[in-house]
Protein backbone atom coordinates (compact mmCIF):
# COMPACT_ATOMS: atom_id res chain seq x y z
CA UNK A 1 0.00 0.00 0.00
CA UNK A 2 1.19 3.46 -1.09
CA UNK A 3 2.55 5.68 1.89
CA UNK A 4 0.47 8.80 2.53
CA UNK A 5 2.05 12.07 1.10
CA UNK A 6 1.91 13.83 5.15
CA UNK A 7 1.90 11.16 8.01
CA UNK A 8 -0.85 11.80 10.44
CA UNK A 9 0.18 12.83 14.24
CA UNK A 10 -1.44 9.62 16.07
CA UNK A 11 -2.00 11.60 19.15
CA UNK A 12 -4.65 13.73 16.96
CA UNK A 13 -6.83 10.64 16.70
CA UNK A 14 -9.52 9.60 19.05
CA UNK A 15 -9.71 5.82 20.48
CA UNK A 16 -12.56 5.47 17.44
CA UNK A 17 -11.45 7.07 15.23
CA UNK A 18 -8.17 4.70 15.29
CA UNK A 19 -10.21 1.67 15.91
CA UNK A 20 -11.67 2.50 12.45
CA UNK A 21 -8.97 2.98 10.93
CA UNK A 22 -7.99 -0.28 11.92
CA UNK A 23 -11.14 -2.06 10.97
CA UNK A 24 -10.36 -0.66 7.55
CA UNK A 25 -7.30 -2.44 7.16
CA UNK A 26 -9.19 -5.91 8.28
CA UNK A 27 -7.13 -5.41 11.44
CA UNK A 28 -8.60 -6.47 15.16
CA UNK A 29 -10.41 -3.56 16.97
CA UNK A 30 -8.59 -4.30 20.19
CA UNK A 31 -5.44 -3.57 18.47
CA UNK A 32 -6.30 -0.07 18.92
CA UNK A 33 -5.94 -0.26 22.67
CA UNK A 34 -2.78 -2.24 22.37
CA UNK A 35 -1.18 0.83 20.28
CA UNK A 36 -2.42 3.51 22.17
CA UNK A 37 -1.05 1.60 25.51
CA UNK A 38 1.94 1.35 23.70
CA UNK A 39 1.92 5.08 23.10
CA UNK A 40 0.58 6.20 26.41
CA UNK A 41 1.54 4.09 28.96
CA UNK A 42 4.85 2.34 28.02
CA UNK A 43 5.82 5.89 26.53
CA UNK A 44 7.66 4.34 23.59
CA UNK A 45 7.86 6.70 20.22
CA UNK A 46 8.09 3.82 17.35
CA UNK A 47 5.86 1.40 16.29
CA UNK A 48 8.44 -1.35 15.90
CA UNK A 49 9.17 -1.34 19.93
CA UNK A 50 5.55 -2.33 19.95
CA UNK A 51 6.07 -6.49 20.55
CA UNK A 52 2.71 -7.86 20.95
CA UNK A 53 1.64 -6.10 17.47
CA UNK A 54 1.70 -8.52 14.71
CA UNK A 55 5.00 -7.62 12.61
CA UNK A 56 3.06 -6.73 9.37
CA UNK A 57 0.95 -4.32 11.25
CA UNK A 58 4.20 -2.20 12.88
CA UNK A 59 5.42 -0.90 9.07
CA UNK A 60 1.57 -0.13 8.02
CA UNK A 61 1.29 1.96 11.50
CA UNK A 62 4.81 3.64 10.43
CA UNK A 63 3.86 4.40 6.98
CA UNK A 64 0.79 5.99 8.07
CA UNK A 65 1.38 7.53 11.34
CA UNK A 66 4.18 9.53 13.69
CA UNK A 67 4.35 9.58 17.27
CA UNK A 68 5.18 13.05 18.16
CA UNK A 69 6.61 15.02 21.58
CA UNK A 70 7.08 18.53 21.66
CA UNK A 71 10.50 20.13 21.99
CA UNK A 72 11.50 20.89 25.55
CA UNK A 73 13.76 23.94 24.78
CA UNK A 74 14.02 25.10 28.58
CA UNK A 75 13.60 23.69 32.46
CA UNK A 76 13.80 26.30 35.05
CA UNK A 77 14.23 24.17 38.60
CA UNK A 78 12.22 26.84 41.60
CA UNK A 79 14.07 26.63 44.83
CA UNK A 80 10.69 25.14 46.15
CA UNK A 81 11.34 22.05 43.43
CA UNK A 82 8.57 23.63 41.19
CA UNK A 83 9.39 22.92 37.26
CA UNK A 84 8.73 25.25 34.59
CA UNK A 85 8.85 23.76 31.05
CA UNK A 86 9.28 25.71 27.96
CA UNK A 87 7.92 23.64 25.02
CA UNK A 88 8.60 24.56 21.33
CA UNK A 89 6.07 23.56 18.79
CA UNK A 90 6.38 22.48 15.45
CA UNK A 91 6.00 26.16 14.03
CA UNK A 92 8.08 27.51 15.91
CA UNK A 93 6.11 28.73 19.05
CA UNK A 94 6.19 28.50 22.40
CA UNK A 95 3.98 27.35 25.47
CA UNK A 96 4.68 26.97 29.18
CA UNK A 97 3.62 24.28 32.01
CA UNK A 98 4.85 24.18 35.63
CA UNK A 99 5.23 20.95 37.42
CA UNK A 100 4.41 21.41 41.08
CA UNK A 101 5.44 19.26 44.17
CA UNK A 102 3.11 18.78 46.16
CA UNK A 103 2.80 16.42 49.38
CA UNK A 104 1.96 13.19 48.37
CA UNK A 105 2.05 13.88 44.44
CA UNK A 106 2.62 15.87 41.64
CA UNK A 107 0.16 18.43 40.37
CA UNK A 108 0.63 19.76 36.21
CA UNK A 109 -0.51 23.07 35.26
CA UNK A 110 -1.12 23.05 31.44
CA UNK A 111 -2.08 25.24 28.63
CA UNK A 112 -4.53 25.54 26.29
CA UNK A 113 -3.43 28.33 23.74
CA UNK A 114 -0.72 30.49 22.80
CA UNK A 115 -1.09 33.65 24.41
CA UNK A 116 -4.48 34.67 25.71
CA UNK A 117 -7.21 37.04 24.25
CA UNK A 118 -8.69 37.57 27.50
CA UNK A 119 -6.64 40.68 28.41
CA UNK A 120 -6.65 40.35 31.88
CA UNK A 121 -4.88 43.58 33.47
CA UNK A 122 -3.00 41.42 35.99
CA UNK A 123 -1.59 38.65 34.03
CA UNK A 124 1.51 38.74 32.19
CA UNK A 125 -0.01 36.08 29.24
CA UNK A 126 -2.41 38.03 28.17
CA UNK A 127 0.46 41.00 27.38
CA UNK A 128 1.39 39.43 24.27
CA UNK A 129 -2.23 38.35 22.67
CA UNK A 130 -3.76 35.47 21.58
CA UNK A 131 -1.65 33.43 18.70
CA UNK A 132 -3.42 30.62 18.29
CA UNK A 133 -5.39 27.51 19.46
CA UNK A 134 -3.44 24.57 20.65
CA UNK A 135 -4.16 21.21 19.15
CA UNK A 136 -5.61 18.20 21.00
CA UNK A 137 -1.70 16.41 20.89
CA UNK A 138 -0.34 19.60 21.64
CA UNK A 139 -2.55 19.37 24.49
CA UNK A 140 -2.37 15.52 25.64
CA UNK A 141 1.96 16.07 24.82
CA UNK A 142 2.07 18.13 27.79
CA UNK A 143 0.79 15.50 30.35
CA UNK A 144 2.58 12.75 27.98
CA UNK A 145 5.78 14.44 27.71
CA UNK A 146 6.08 15.74 31.47
CA UNK A 147 5.56 12.53 32.50
CA UNK A 148 7.98 10.58 30.71
CA UNK A 149 10.61 13.32 32.00
CA UNK A 150 9.49 12.74 35.57
CA UNK A 151 12.71 10.60 37.56
CA UNK A 152 11.46 9.76 40.85
CA UNK A 153 8.77 7.51 41.81
CA UNK A 154 6.10 10.15 43.27
CA UNK A 155 2.93 10.08 40.84
CA UNK A 156 1.62 12.65 38.71
CA UNK A 157 -2.17 12.84 39.46
CA UNK A 158 -3.91 15.93 39.45
CA UNK A 159 -3.96 18.56 36.51
CA UNK A 160 -5.44 22.07 36.29
CA UNK A 161 -6.20 23.67 33.26
CA UNK A 162 -5.02 26.98 34.58
CA UNK A 163 -1.69 27.71 32.11
CA UNK A 164 -1.65 29.60 29.20
CA UNK A 165 -5.04 30.50 27.55
CA UNK A 166 -9.01 30.46 27.50
CA UNK A 167 -9.49 26.44 27.83
CA UNK A 168 -13.18 27.38 26.57
CA UNK A 169 -12.23 28.92 24.02
CA UNK A 170 -10.59 26.24 22.38
CA UNK A 171 -13.17 23.83 23.17
CA UNK A 172 -13.28 20.90 21.17
CA UNK A 173 -9.49 20.20 21.31
CA UNK A 174 -10.00 20.67 25.19
CA UNK A 175 -12.74 18.14 25.35
CA UNK A 176 -11.12 15.78 22.53
CA UNK A 177 -7.75 16.41 24.97
CA UNK A 178 -9.84 15.40 28.21
CA UNK A 179 -11.18 12.37 26.69
CA UNK A 180 -7.68 10.57 26.24
CA UNK A 181 -6.04 12.63 29.65
CA UNK A 182 -9.24 10.88 31.70
CA UNK A 183 -9.59 7.29 29.85
CA UNK A 184 -8.10 4.44 32.28
CA UNK A 185 -7.86 2.02 29.38
CA UNK A 186 -5.29 3.95 27.82
CA UNK A 187 -2.15 4.33 30.53
CA UNK A 188 -3.09 8.35 31.13
CA UNK A 189 -6.33 8.07 33.09
CA UNK A 190 -6.15 10.59 35.50
CA UNK A 191 -9.80 10.65 37.75
CA UNK A 192 -12.09 13.15 36.38
CA UNK A 193 -11.88 14.57 40.26
CA UNK A 194 -8.64 15.68 39.93
CA UNK A 195 -8.36 17.47 36.83
CA UNK A 196 -9.90 20.95 37.31
CA UNK A 197 -10.80 23.49 33.69
CA UNK A 198 -10.04 27.28 34.98
CA UNK A 199 -12.06 30.10 32.78
CA UNK A 200 -12.06 33.66 32.73
CA UNK A 201 -16.24 33.02 32.33
CA UNK A 202 -16.66 32.03 29.25
CA UNK A 203 -20.55 31.69 29.78
CA UNK A 204 -21.54 29.90 27.00
CA UNK A 205 -19.14 26.88 27.30
CA UNK A 206 -19.92 25.96 30.99
CA UNK A 207 -23.51 24.14 30.08
CA UNK A 208 -21.28 22.50 27.53
CA UNK A 209 -18.64 21.56 29.79
CA UNK A 210 -20.59 20.27 32.43
CA UNK A 211 -22.52 17.89 30.20
CA UNK A 212 -19.43 16.50 27.78
CA UNK A 213 -17.40 16.10 30.72
CA UNK A 214 -16.97 15.03 34.75
CA UNK A 215 -14.00 17.09 35.77
CA UNK A 216 -13.94 20.21 38.12
CA UNK A 217 -14.82 23.53 37.23
CA UNK A 218 -12.87 26.86 38.29
CA UNK A 219 -14.29 30.42 37.67
CA UNK A 220 -11.41 32.96 37.95
CA UNK A 221 -13.97 35.86 39.11
CA UNK A 222 -11.69 38.48 40.73
CA UNK A 223 -13.96 41.40 41.59
CA UNK A 224 -17.55 41.35 43.37
CA UNK A 225 -19.00 44.47 41.33
CA UNK A 226 -19.40 44.47 37.51
CA UNK A 227 -17.18 48.17 37.24
CA UNK A 228 -14.33 46.87 38.48
CA UNK A 229 -14.52 43.58 37.02
CA UNK A 230 -15.14 44.61 33.78
CA UNK A 231 -11.58 46.79 33.95
CA UNK A 232 -9.56 44.23 35.67
CA UNK A 233 -11.13 41.47 33.17
CA UNK A 234 -12.43 42.44 29.40
CA UNK A 235 -14.46 39.32 29.44
CA UNK A 236 -17.06 40.55 31.93
CA UNK A 237 -18.32 43.16 29.26
CA UNK A 238 -19.80 40.70 27.31
CA UNK A 239 -20.75 37.60 30.52
CA UNK A 240 -21.30 40.22 33.91
CA UNK A 241 -21.13 38.79 37.03
CA UNK A 242 -24.74 37.90 37.29
CA UNK A 243 -25.05 36.03 33.38
CA UNK A 244 -21.74 34.07 35.20
CA UNK A 245 -23.12 33.19 38.51
CA UNK A 246 -26.51 32.05 36.91
CA UNK A 247 -24.55 29.92 34.55
CA UNK A 248 -22.53 28.58 37.74
CA UNK A 249 -26.04 27.43 39.63
CA UNK A 250 -26.66 25.35 36.35
CA UNK A 251 -23.60 23.20 36.28
CA UNK A 252 -23.78 20.14 36.98
CA UNK A 253 -22.25 18.69 40.41
CA UNK A 254 -21.83 15.00 41.70
CA UNK A 255 -20.53 13.37 44.79
CA UNK A 256 -20.11 16.19 46.80
CA UNK A 257 -18.51 18.67 44.31
CA UNK A 258 -17.77 21.97 44.42
CA UNK A 259 -16.84 24.73 41.93
CA UNK A 260 -13.66 26.88 43.03
CA UNK A 261 -13.34 30.64 42.65
CA UNK A 262 -10.35 32.68 42.16
CA UNK A 263 -10.00 35.44 43.24
CA UNK A 264 -6.75 37.20 42.98
CA UNK A 265 -6.14 39.96 45.30
CA UNK A 266 -5.47 43.28 44.42
CA UNK A 267 -4.07 46.10 46.83
CA UNK A 268 -6.51 48.68 47.56
CA UNK A 269 -8.30 47.39 44.03
CA UNK A 270 -10.54 44.21 45.45
CA UNK A 271 -9.36 43.61 48.72
CA UNK A 272 -11.47 45.39 50.73
CA UNK A 273 -13.93 44.08 54.16
CA UNK A 274 -16.83 45.35 51.87
CA UNK A 275 -15.76 43.22 49.13
CA UNK A 276 -15.12 40.57 51.12
CA UNK A 277 -19.01 40.91 52.19
CA UNK A 278 -19.80 40.94 48.86
CA UNK A 279 -18.05 37.84 47.66
CA UNK A 280 -19.78 36.17 50.58
CA UNK A 281 -23.38 37.05 49.33
CA UNK A 282 -22.75 36.39 45.55
CA UNK A 283 -21.55 33.10 46.11
CA UNK A 284 -24.52 31.80 48.87
CA UNK A 285 -26.38 30.09 45.91
CA UNK A 286 -23.43 27.75 44.64
CA UNK A 287 -21.76 25.02 45.99
CA UNK A 288 -18.65 26.13 46.32
CA UNK A 289 -15.05 26.96 47.99
CA UNK A 290 -12.70 29.47 47.90
CA UNK A 291 -9.12 30.08 46.29
CA UNK A 292 -7.30 33.64 47.42
CA UNK A 293 -4.65 34.35 45.32
CA UNK A 294 -2.44 37.15 46.57
CA UNK A 295 -1.15 38.79 43.53
CA UNK A 296 2.13 37.48 42.09
CA UNK A 297 3.58 40.22 40.72
CA UNK A 298 5.90 40.77 37.21
CA UNK A 299 7.29 43.41 35.39
CA UNK A 300 5.71 46.43 34.22
CA UNK A 301 2.63 45.82 35.58
CA UNK A 302 0.70 48.51 37.90
CA UNK A 303 -1.01 46.46 40.59
CA UNK A 304 0.55 45.32 44.31
CA UNK A 305 0.15 42.22 46.59
CA UNK A 306 -1.71 43.30 49.49
CA UNK A 307 -0.23 43.25 52.97
CA UNK A 308 -0.50 40.09 55.27
CA UNK A 309 -3.36 41.63 57.61
CA UNK A 310 -5.38 42.59 54.69
CA UNK A 311 -5.24 39.04 53.26
CA UNK A 312 -5.44 37.26 56.58
CA UNK A 313 -8.72 39.54 57.34
CA UNK A 314 -10.43 38.86 54.11
CA UNK A 315 -10.11 35.19 54.22
CA UNK A 316 -11.47 35.41 57.96
CA UNK A 317 -14.82 36.70 56.89
CA UNK A 318 -15.46 34.40 54.45
CA UNK A 319 -14.68 31.97 57.23
CA UNK A 320 -16.79 33.14 58.86
CA UNK A 321 -19.54 33.06 56.50
CA UNK A 322 -19.22 29.50 56.52
CA UNK A 323 -17.00 28.87 53.15
CA UNK A 324 -14.06 27.01 53.08
CA UNK A 325 -11.16 29.25 52.26
CA UNK A 326 -7.80 28.44 51.03
CA UNK A 327 -4.83 31.22 50.45
CA UNK A 328 -2.64 29.74 47.68
CA UNK A 329 1.00 29.78 48.57
CA UNK A 330 2.11 29.92 44.98
CA UNK A 331 4.92 28.04 43.81
CA UNK A 332 7.66 28.82 41.61
CA UNK A 333 7.88 32.46 41.90
CA UNK A 334 11.78 32.70 41.79
CA UNK A 335 11.30 31.34 37.92
CA UNK A 336 8.06 33.55 36.99
CA UNK A 337 6.04 30.04 37.09
CA UNK A 338 3.03 30.88 39.69
CA UNK A 339 -0.01 32.10 38.63
CA UNK A 340 -0.34 35.02 36.38
CA UNK A 341 3.16 35.16 35.26
CA UNK A 342 3.20 32.35 32.54
CA UNK A 343 5.02 34.22 29.17
CA UNK A 344 6.76 32.79 26.33
CA UNK A 345 9.18 35.81 26.08
CA UNK A 346 10.56 35.68 29.52
CA UNK A 347 10.68 31.25 29.16
CA UNK A 348 12.57 31.89 25.60
CA UNK A 349 15.71 33.49 27.73
CA UNK A 350 15.59 31.18 30.05
CA UNK A 351 18.65 28.95 30.77
CA UNK A 352 19.40 25.52 29.03
CA UNK A 353 17.34 22.25 29.30
CA UNK A 354 18.09 20.64 33.16
CA UNK A 355 19.93 23.81 34.41
CA UNK A 356 19.07 24.39 38.01
CA UNK A 357 17.91 28.27 38.89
Amino acid sequence: MKSPDKKINILELSKERFTSWLEGRQIEPYRANQILKWIYLRQVDRFDLMTDIAKDIRPLLEDHFTISRLQIENIEISKDGSRKYLFKLEDGKHIESVLIPERDHYTLCISSQVGCAQDCRFCLTASGGLQRNLSKAEIVSQVRDVKNDLEDSMPLSNLVFMGMGEPLANYKNLVDALQVITDSSLGLGFAGRRVTVSTAGLVTRLADLGRDTRVNLAISLNATDNPTRSRLMAINRKFPIEKLLKACQHFPLTGGRRITFEYVLLKDVNDSVKDAGRLAGLLRPIKSKINLIPFNSHEGCQYQRPDEDTILRFQKILIDNKYTVMIRQSKGQDISAACGQLSVRQGARGRGHGEKT
